[in-house]
């Protein structure tokens, strides 16, 4: 656990106890904080009860009175669509919100920091798509390297229940566009942003809100390296802001396709190779071409946001090449679940939207196809270009008929659950293809988390080969 500092003795209120809450509650009481804590689910409040914590409604009157802060889980709307009414009471009370991110910061440098010869560094990783894969990658090669880590927050641990860390500890950590809006301190030593898509834009309030949350990890306080795709304008813009000139050292860009140039540090992949090249001249280069737990293009980019920020910190190339070279990749992405009679079946059940998708099924040269789900907002569009891969969808969903209907004239069958859509594309499917679950849509008409979704899938396959 990591101890918050800076809140000795004072009232702090923390609403929502889902993970980060109640973790957050304990880390504020281990610093020497009294948490009031708060959740609108009876369920929640009484384990927190269970767990000796005060509980504290903030909304009735005069309940926010000498509280000092108020700590917010990440899942709890503060702005968009509309905040939640406990957070506009903290606001009409003058009471600062902040989240666990953001306590996580100001609160790391405390304890035994010292006597650390060489002090703990945070890596911290942001973007559309990608970056839990990049921020395991981060970690797997870190541990490869004999280098102690840990990985935590938004993937492995939430950031307060992470171990205090010990000499020359490198922390990655993941961190969506909700834990990053929020935090009122953000001060890595490495940040590292993938890409940008449609995602969240209700929470968000469009694509411009999106963005801001996801540049405020670079922007607030600042990270002393910067590692940033510049495969859209917002990357190009992120990396225009950060750097001070056109040489300038703090900044790597990253790109998977395009050819990057001028005097600066790039990392790009181009045809299955990773290429790093500082002030005009390539200094290493791997070739990322077979390595199962890096299938395609999007993984490849995910590769170099990895390597560089890794780069960041002074690691060799060839050690770096190894720790890819061993990584297995992460369950529900891009993962080769079973092969049978020379058909591939890949559960990419994290694909929750159109641009994950896309990438997904660039990675293979002739799929049969599992979509659907419940429809986030922006439409099926952008998938299109990438549908020349696809022999057939098999779509699944409670509004199966309607995601049909935006596919255009592809080749498609409404099969509803994944049980049908798994031994209809198997009956199908010819030696060479792949049966790939990537739905470009979340997964909650269905199931409770893409996680489950993709389990579905691993089951039916189980059962399909077991035939």
């Amino acid at each position: 656990m990591i101890p918050v500092q800076g809140f000795e003795g004072a009232k702090v209120a923390v609403l929502g106890l889902g993970r980060s809450g109640l973790a957050a509650a304990r880390a504020l009481r281990a610093g020497g904080a009294e948490p009031l804590v708060w959740d609108d689910g009876a369920a929640a409040r009484a384990q927190a009860e269970d767990e000796g914590f005060t509980l504290h409604d903030p909304l009735k009157p005069g309940a926010l009175e000498a509280v000092a802060a108020m700590i917010v889980s990440p899942g709890i709307p503060h702005l968009y669509p509309r905040p939640h009414p406990a957070i506009a009471a903290a606001w009409a009370a003058c009471v600062p919100v902040d989240n666990d991110v953001g306590v996580f910061f100001r609160s790391l440098g405390g304890g035994d920091w010292d006597s650390h010869a060489t002090p703990p560094r945070v890596i911290a990783v942001t973007g559309s798509n990608g970056k839990s894969t990049t921020a395991a990658l981060i970690h797997h090669c870190l541990e490869e390297a004999g280098m102690a880590a840990q990985l935590a927050g938004n993937i492995g641990v939430g950031v307060l229940d992470m171990d205090p860390p010990e000499d020359g500890e490198v922390i990655v950590l993941e961190l969506s566009s909700y834990q990053t809006d929020l935090a009122r301190a953000l001060t890595p030593d490495v940040a590292v942003f993938t890409n940008l898509s449609p995602d969240h834009l209700d929470r968000h309030g469009g694509m411009g809100g999106y963005f801001a949350a996801k540049r405020r990890l670079f922007a607030e306080g600042g990270p002393d390296r910067a590692v940033i795709g510049v495969d859209e304008d917002e990357g190009r813009y992120l990396a225009n802001q950060m750097a001070e000139g056109p040489g300038d050292g703090r900044l790597i860009r990253v790109s998977a396709g395009q050819k990057l140039t001028g005097p600066g540090w790039h990392v790009v992949a181009r045809k299955g190779w990773l290429s790093e090249v500082r002030k005009g001249r390539q200094v290493a280069s791997i070739d990322l071409r077979g390595m199962r737990g890096l299938p395609g293009a999007h993984n490849h980019q995910n590769a170099c946001c990895a390597y560089g920020a890794l780069r960041a910190l002074g690691l060799a190339p060839k050690l770096l090449e190894a720790g890819l070279r061993s990584f297995a990749g992460l369950p529900h992405r891009s993962q080769p679940v079973a092969e049978k009679d020379g058909v591939m079946f890949v559960n990419d059940s994290k694909a929750t939207n159109v641009d994950a998708a896309a990438k997904a099924l660039a990675a293979f040269p002739r799929i049969r196809w599992i979509c659907g789900g419940l429809e986030k907002d922006g439409g099926l569009d952008g998938l299109k270009p990438a549908l020349g891969s696809v022999a057939k969808a098999y779509v699944i969903g409670r509004e199966a008929q309607g995601f049909a209907l935006k596919l255009g004239d592809l080749p498609l069958e409404i099969c509803t659950t994944m049980a049908v859509a798994v031994d209809r594309a198997a009956a199908e499917a010819e030696p060479g293809e792949t049966v790939l679950l990537a739905p470009a849509a979340a997964s909650f008409d269905q199931y409770d988390n893409f996680e489950q979704r993709g389990q579905d899938f691993m089951d039916q396959v189980a059962a399909v080969i077991a035939k």
